[in-house]
């Protein structure tokens, strides 16, 4: 009989958790490349290092994750309840290095979308592919796209 393996510690965990190439980010990247969009990654030169880059349209993607990036009302985002206040504290810092990187990039003129996590796993690839396009062909400054659409 094969020996079972112990469960992983919460350090090990965590340090499985990716930042770049997530599923979420490589769903997205996959449909915009098979629909003929072209664009840098991780653009390490524009603050906040955005996801994906579209230098024709001076428009910078964020994938942000829903738990480590704090989605305010998604289903997918709740403070841990063990070490709560360190927890609270990591996100609040995120939330707020995601907006200074926003802000930044919006006033060097840069048009930003922020992708959720969540949107990535309720909607279609084709509708979220769809939906992306619109908006980097359109004139909107900066939204977000949510489990429930664009905002």
């Amino acid at each position: 009989m094969p020996e079972k393996k112990a469960p992983l510690s919460r350090s090990e965990m965590m340090a499985r958790v990716q930042s770049k190439d997530t599923k979420p980010e490589m769903v997205l990247r996959r449909g915009l490349h098979a629909a003929g969009f072209r664009f840098r990654l991780h653009a390490r030169d524009l603050p906040g290092s955005p996801d994906l880059v579209f230098s024709k349209y001076r428009s910078a993607i964020f994938v942000h994750g829903c738990f480590w990036h704090g989605h305010e009302g998604c289903a997918n985002f709740r403070i841990p309840t063990t070490r709560r206040e360190f927890w609270t504290e990591k996100i609040f810092r995120n939330r707020e290095r995601d907006l200074s990187a926003r802000e930044s990039l919006e006033r060097s003129g840069w048009r930003v979308l922020v992708v959720w996590e969540c949107a990535t796993r309720s909607i279609s690839v084709d509708c979220l592919v769809r939906t992306v396009a619109a908006w980097l062909q359109g004139i909107e400054a900066g939204a977000e796209l949510t489990s429930s659409g664009l905002s």
